[in-house]
């Protein structure tokens, strides 16, 4: 019987596993899709705590897992020999108008940069850019190399990844203070210890207060690569990939698990890209494509303990899986491995 089995395969499960089988953990993970075909697939792998203005705990959490970036992707690359694409760009956040000057904290001073020094930033951006702020310690990923890796590393510490296996059922023992075996579609799984990270499709397992936000976007090629900075605005994010693509993202829509792209959607996201580097207008769109984003009331992920012993949480990540999964996956193995975890887990906790 396996030591933890992990329900889902993203970059949440997968990052958790890779932890847990480090520790010498046997480790199983189900997912009923390709592993990481959801979110972690669609996403455009910022790590942006200060450029998205977290606050309180939460930014607190992105901090200290932006910060644990560069020695997670440098194990995962020891693991497998393979470049994760991580690539701490900073990430520049423009004004367009004079009153948003006003509307970010006093401790955002520092950040500013005023309209003659922008070249120095990034060259080309719009005439209507006065200035902005500039987060240098944020960075980004390429979640989809990202996830490759993960699943690499995963299976070269033999972590049993069965993809393509559906959940139907978390059964409980009877006396409900603990989790018998799950009811799937290649039958009655059991392990010594559960693990829901389930994204979006939370609710279909347990009744928790996740719910999907789909996300549309799309990619551009910019053959000279004259895009070097993250651009992070209201209604858009543009980021460049060392290769020359330029993701452009993303609509936040509650319409369910509505699939596909719509024409507004993709319109709106190269209007609003186009309006603030010009450049992108005569690039050339490469794909297009959409994801769900787990929403946890106030964007909160769901960390830790469950109302039962051997079962535990995370999920409800939001826009910030890609920047949690190295401080999720340290804090969740904590947890399960019975040690003294950080007591900022407490502040996650579904109990609350």
């Amino acid at each position: 019987m396996t030591d933890v089995l992990i329900i889902g395969g993203g970059i949440i499960g997968l990052s958790i596993a890779i932890d847990l089988a480090l520790y010498g953990a046997k480790v199983t993970v189900v997912d009923r899709q390709r592993c990481g075909h959801g979110a972690t697939w669609a996403a455009a792998g910022m790590l942006a705590p200060e450029a998205e203005q977290l606050s309180g705990k939460l930014a607190q959490l992105g901090r200290s897992s932006r910060d644990l970036y560069p020695y997670w992707i440098n194990k995962l690359e020891d693991l497998t020999g393979q470049d994760c694409g991580y690539w701490q760009s900073g990430i520049f956040t423009p004004i367009t108008q004079k009153e948003q000057f006003s509307q970010y904290p006093a401790q955002c001073i520092n950040q500013f940069v005023n309209k003659s020094a922008l070249a120095r930033i990034q060259e080309g951006l719009s005439k209507e850019v006065l200035g902005g702020l500039w987060f240098e310690d944020d960075a980004q990923v390429d979640s989809r190399r990202l996830l490759q890796v993960l699943i690499m590393a995963a299976r070269s510490l033999s972590v049993n990844l069965l993809e393509g296996v559906s959940v139907y059922d978390i059964v409980a023992h009877a006396d409900g203070n603990r989790i018998s075996h799950l009811e799937t579609s290649s039958g009655k799984f059991q392990a010594g210890h559960y693990l829901v990270a389930t994204g979006a499709w939370t609710r279909e397992l347990m009744p928790l207060p996740v719910s999907p936000h789909k996300g549309q976007m799309l990619s551009v090629f910019d053959p000279d690569r004259s895009l070097h900075r993250v651009i992070f605005a209201p209604g858009i994010y543009i980021v460049p990939r060392l290769d020359g693509t330029i993701i452009l993202g993303a609509t936040v829509e509650q319409v369910g698990f509505a699939p596909g792209n719509t024409a507004i959607g993709i319109q709106t996201l190269l209007t609003n890209a186009i309006a603030l580097y010009p450049a992108i207008a005569n690039m050339t769109i490469q794909e297009t494509w959409w994801g769900f984003r787990p929403y946890a009331p106030k964007e909160m992920p769901l960390l830790g303990a469950s109302n039962y012993e051997n079962l535990s949480l995370a999920t409800g990540h939001y826009r910030n899986g890609i920047l949690l999964a190295p401080i999720t996956a340290k804090l969740l193995t904590e947890h399960i491995r019975g040690g003294n975890p950080d007591p900022i887990l407490k502040e996650f906790s579904y109990s609350q």
